[in-house]
């Protein structure tokens, strides 16, 4: 019986790192100019190139998202601590009220549009959220992160000081 189950544990571990591999944290894209954009939801606006120059902390999130909303508190403490670096995020909320209503609530300081379409999503390939995508002063696609992150962890701290 031991046996089976340190085979089955193989196998499911390499299911894993295959799957993982089909949502790899180093993207085509990578290295390469970040798509750009231009998106309003009929209250704020984002357009990508007027964040040249800076580095960009491209956040792709709902309200309705458990580790979206686990890394928020994060997020807002990176940009306070590190305010050279912008943070931006795009939401795939389908409610308006209830996305401004969480803003709200959570007290979101930095740049946000909901994308109700996923378009922004599709432009940069994320199927699930959250994603997030570094991009360095000069437009550059530098990484790409899955799921929630404590962005204020010194190893992403320092890599973000490094753009």
């Amino acid at each position: 019986m031991r046996r089976i189950s340190s085979y089955v544990v193989l196998i499911l571990l390499s299911f894993f790192a295959a799957t993982g591999c089909e949502r790899d944290t180093h993207p085509d894209r990578l290295n390469k100019p970040a798509p750009l954009f231009n998106i309003s939801d009929g209250r704020e606006s984002i357009d990508l190139s007027q964040y040249r120059g800076h580095p960009v902390v491209l956040n792709l999130w709902a309200s309705w998202c458990v580790p979206c909303v686990e890394e928020l508190p994060s997020l807002e403490a990176m940009q306070k601590m590190m305010p050279g670096i912008k943070v931006i995020a795009i939401s795939t909320d389908q409610d308006d009220d209830v996305y401004r209503k969480f803003l709200i609530e959570h007290n979101v300081d930095f740049p946000t549009v909901r994308d109700p379409n996923g378009r922004i999503n599709t432009l940069y390939g994320t199927v699930k959220i959250p994603e997030t995508y570094i991009i360095d002063r000069q437009g550059i696609l530098r990484r790409k992160f899955i799921s929630a992150q404590d962005w204020t962890s010194p190893q992403i701290m320092t890599y973000l000081l490094k753009l």
